[in-house]
């Protein structure tokens, strides 16, 4: 089974960016679609974008235009960029995959000034 690590969390002031990485211990160009979810607090985790093996993306109605995901199949990575962020967007944010495989740690991010 595919693990996948997410790194690249942090704290960050509103308008500012982040750029997250999931990398996955086998390749993925064969793997069908690669997803981000997030979760704050009190919350249920919810799925921020996705990108299939054929580039399609779907984004959420609250990131659109501000969040892009993408993936190097070289690198068995996949990267969600991050720009204006807001303070609602503060939640520890995980990938996966469809079929979906064990969730991994995640990675915080925090934006607050």
């Amino acid at each position: 089974q595919v693990q996948l690590v997410e790194s690249g969390g942090g704290l960050v002031q509103p308008g500012g960016s982040l750029r997250l990485s999931c990398a996955a211990s086998r390749i993925i160009s064969n793997i069908y679609r690669m997803d981000w979810y997030r979760q704050a607090p009190g919350k249920q985790r919810e799925l921020v974008a996705s990108i299939t093996n054929g580039g399609n993306t779907n984004y959420a109605d609250s990131v659109k235009g501000r969040f892009t995901i993408s993936r190097d199949t070289a690198k068995n990575t996949v990267y969600l960029q991050m720009n204006s962020l807001k303070p609602e967007d503060t939640a520890a944010y995980y990938c996966n995959k469809i079929p979906p495989v064990n969730w991994g740690q995640g990675t915080q991010v925090t934006v607050s000034s």
